[in-house]
């Protein structure tokens, strides 16, 4: 798995460098009900990790869920279920006698410790040590984990994830500036911020996180609840977080909260990001017989053929089973293409087994081919950008910070 990690990292570096480009020209083929699936479809498709997860401990992992629901304030709900559960460790509530949480479960003789070896994993909160084992300061710097590993393979399949991630972040934008009450945004803009994104996954690679960057549907419905839309709000917040990263401590915390209770916690979030992924069929005609069946299709296949591909997620020579999340890197091993050449098998065994592909496929070309008028499809309207730069309140609401963008403007993507 810490492999696979570092050839992530060392691909995210072009993940996004020409995506820019591709998004200003090819705007008119994402409408809300491309976007509408494909969004849901990445909720939808943990669903086989959530619950299952959550029942290995339900007195922690349903009082999450509730907690949260009830508040709707992640961070209070999470608080107070672990402190919960650091009551109940401490108490002794999962100490059994005889039995030791560090020794593997292979290797637990007594009947009595295997019976209670899944209660003891997932329900205490001092399983991984990482609290009182992490340093109080750490710096992080670049090629910490060594020099990524680069694969063509592996590049060109999250460059194709990278695209259809670029469709959640173009929905976003449009919803954004109608949350804002500012005009949508002009194709340059559009085209900036991907380009950024794709910045910050350059950035994620360097520093080895494994994953790259893009934009977060969630922070649209959190500026629906807050009415806050200041982008100060956002930078305030992005420097609390580089200072936090510097504390060892806060991400030994973070590694000590039962695994139990991050499903619990991924439910409601993944609930949420199908429900805000539907929510953008208001944009469009969403009792339309035409669009009711482009999104049923999507989301049904979008579950359905991954399926197919992921029941070869199991190597015949092995019985290792391995969580849902992980299948596709397994299916890109053996998965059903099996042709003479390799990596040509690698890439369709892996993209056809992530439900973000099939949801987004099914949906663009449907919504393109089938008949359907502009208001049906409910086709973005974006602003013109030499309107936008003479309408002081859209240039000022769009614009580059520190005038940093005077530098950039022979640059077509950098918008105003």
């Amino acid at each position: 798995m810490f492999n696979e990690s570092k050839k992530d990292s060392g691909d995210t570096w072009i993940e996004k460098s020409w995506i820019a480009l591709w998004v200003d020209r090819d705007k008119k083929l994402i409408n809300p009900v491309v976007v509408s699936p494909t969004i849901a479809a990445v909720g939808l498709s943990f669903y086989s990790y959530g619950f299952p997860l959550v029942g290995n401990c339900l007195e922690i992992g349903a009082v999450q869920i509730l907690l949260v629901v009830l508040f709707s304030l992640v961070p209070l709900g999470l608080a107070i279920t672990w402190a919960a559960a650091f009551l109940l460790t401490e108490a002794g509530a999962y100490s059994y006698k005889g039995c030791d949480i560090n020794v593997p479960a292979s290797n637990i003789v007594s009947e009595h410790c295997r019976k209670h070896v899944s209660r003891m994993k997932h329900c205490r909160v001092d399983t991984s040590h990482a609290l009182k084992s992490s340093p109080w300061f750490r710096f992080p710097y670049p090629l910490q984990w060594g020099t990524p590993v680069f694969t063509w393979k592996m590049a060109f399949v999250m460059c194709v994830v990278s695209i259809i991630a670029s469709v959640d972040s173009v929905g976003s934008y449009h919803a954004s500036s109608l949350l804002v009450a500012s005009r949508p945004p002009p194709p340059g803009v559009v085209s900036r911020g991907i380009g950024l994104e794709g910045i910050s996954s350059v950035l994620a690679g360097l520093w080895g996180t494994g994953t790259g960057s893009t934009t977060l549907t969630e922070n649209v419905h959190t500026i629906a609840v807050t009415k806050m839309g200041s982008r100060r709000a956002v930078e305030l917040g992005a420097c609390v977080l580089i200072v936090l990263s510097l504390v060892g401590k806060v991400g030994g915390f973070v590694a000590s909260i039962p695994e139990v209770m991050v499903a619990a916690l991924l439910c409601f979030m993944w609930a949420m990001l199908a429900a805000l992924g539907l929510s953008n069929l208001r944009y469009s005609e969403a009792g339309s017989s035409r669009n009711i069946i482009i999104v049923g299709l999507s989301l049904f296949f979008s579950l359905s053929i991954p399926a197919y591909f992921q029941q070869y997620g199991i190597s015949p020579s092995s019985n290792l089973s391995v969580p849902s999340y992980f299948q596709p890197y397994i299916v890109a091993s053996h998965g059903p293409f099996r042709s003479k050449y390799g990596g040509v098998n690698y890439v369709l065994n892996t993209l056809l087994s992530l439900h973000m592909v099939i949801a987004f496929l099914v949906a663009v070309i449907l919504d393109n081919t089938v008949p359907g008028s502009r208001q049906e499809r409910g086709v973005y309207v974006w602003s013109e950008s030499d309107i936008a730069r003479r309408e002081p309140a859209v240039a000022k609401d769009y614009e580059l910070p520190f005038r940093i963008g005077r530098l950039f403007r022979w640059v077509k993507w950098v918008g105003l």
